[in-house]
């Protein structure tokens, strides 16, 4: 075991995630040991309790408690299965942009982008396979919720991946979703600008994890609330019944879309979480299930990323083709993805 030690963060390590600071020096530790000395105040930053996902600065002074070295077991987590070479063809399969600094994969829905409770397998872990040829794996620089599919970009150097944390931090990036909801959303396009907030009772690892809207006079006033903003707008629709919209996050809160589209009474195609598991509209909104022939699984796919290219400065617009559940539903109701504007709300440019 090593002593108590405090490490300040140089300035290249600045916008690193201090979990994953922490596996580039300590490769040995696990995420979920991480995690629990985090909850349990044990890892420290600026004398301060910190989460694991919190963001370093330069200069910040980490304070770490005796950890187990290299080899040693002592009260370590269950160490991440191992996957297989079906799993490292398939990431290498969801490749659909790569250059000397940025890779873009179309996540499976399904696969989570990083570890948690319960989670061995995920993003971060197979990108072990996306090196091509350099000595460090690519690094997370965004997350999808785990049954979101689509576009997911990660940096293949550390520099890179501060500058385009940086692009998400301070919205310079551009998102657009595609979703099947329930219902006919009314008006066809507008903005939708409820307040989240956790939900209670959920436990210290997010395990069950809810938002709550909330009116937006009301965030000021609701402790941990945060402003959200998404714009939607009605592509196609089926009898009333069922829509493909596209969305446009401008903040980035979790679950946004999943939530606000819940909220004006069209939820998702099956995410039951956000809209309930029934098929009918009983007054207050539809549920998330079509039944028939469409797909249980969640009809969210995050369709293209536009982002200022962190070393060349050229525009980057990836689009990613939708997972096989949606390509079906689209077939079933008729639409057909060449009827799309590359961007629906009029920002082609």
């Amino acid at each position: 075991m090593s002593r108590v030690q405090t490490i300040e963060v140089a300035p290249a390590e600045a916008e690193q995630r201090l979990d994953r600071w922490l596996r580039a020096k300590f490769p040995h530790i696990a995420q979920g040991r991480i995690e629990k000395l985090c909850r349990k105040g044990e890892i420290r930053v600026d004398g301060g309790r910190v989460k694991a996902g919190a963001r370093l600065e330069a200069g910040q002074k980490v304070r770490l408690p005796p950890l187990p070295e290299a080899g040693q077991a002592m009260n370590q987590p269950r160490v991440a299965r191992r996957y297989s070479q079906a799993d490292a063809d398939m990431i290498r399969a969801a490749v659909i942009y790569r250059d000397d600094h940025l890779i873009a994969i179309n996540k499976p829905p399904g696969l989570p982008s990083q570890g948690g409770s319960g989670q061995d397998m995920h993003v971060d872990l197979l990108a072990d396979e996306l090196k091509f040829g350099l000595d460090e794996k690519p690094r997370l620089v965004h997350r999808l919720d785990k049954d979101t599919s689509g576009v997911l970009i990660l940096a293949r150097t550390r520099l890179v991946a501060a500058a385009v944390t940086r692009a998400f931090q301070s919205r310079e990036t551009r998102k657009i979703y595609w979703a099947a909801v329930a219902g006919s959303p009314h008006p066809k396009m507008g903005t939708i600008r409820f307040g989240l907030v956790k939900a209670p009772g959920h436990g210290p690892t997010g395990g069950g994890e809810k938002m709550n809207c909330i009116h937006p006079d009301e965030v000021a006033d609701t402790p941990d609330a945060k402003h959200a903003t998404t714009d939607y707008t009605v592509l196609e629709e089926v009898a009333k019944r069922a829509s493909w919209v596209a969305l446009a996050p401008i903040t980035g809160r979790t679950h946004q879309l999943r939530a606000h589209m819940a909220e004006i009474g069209h939820p998702i195609v099956g995410d039951g979480k956000y809209g309930t598991n029934r098929q009918t509209n009983e007054g207050d909104g539809w549920g998330a299930q079509l039944g028939g022939d469409i797909s249980r699984k969640m009809h969210l796919h995050a369709r293209s990323l536009t982002l200022k290219h962190p070393v060349t400065g050229a525009r980057l617009m990836i689009t990613a083709p939708l997972p096989e559940h949606m390509a079906r539903t689209w077939e079933v109701f008729g639409w057909q993805v060449k009827w799309a504007p590359v961007d629906p709300f009029g920002n082609d440019s």
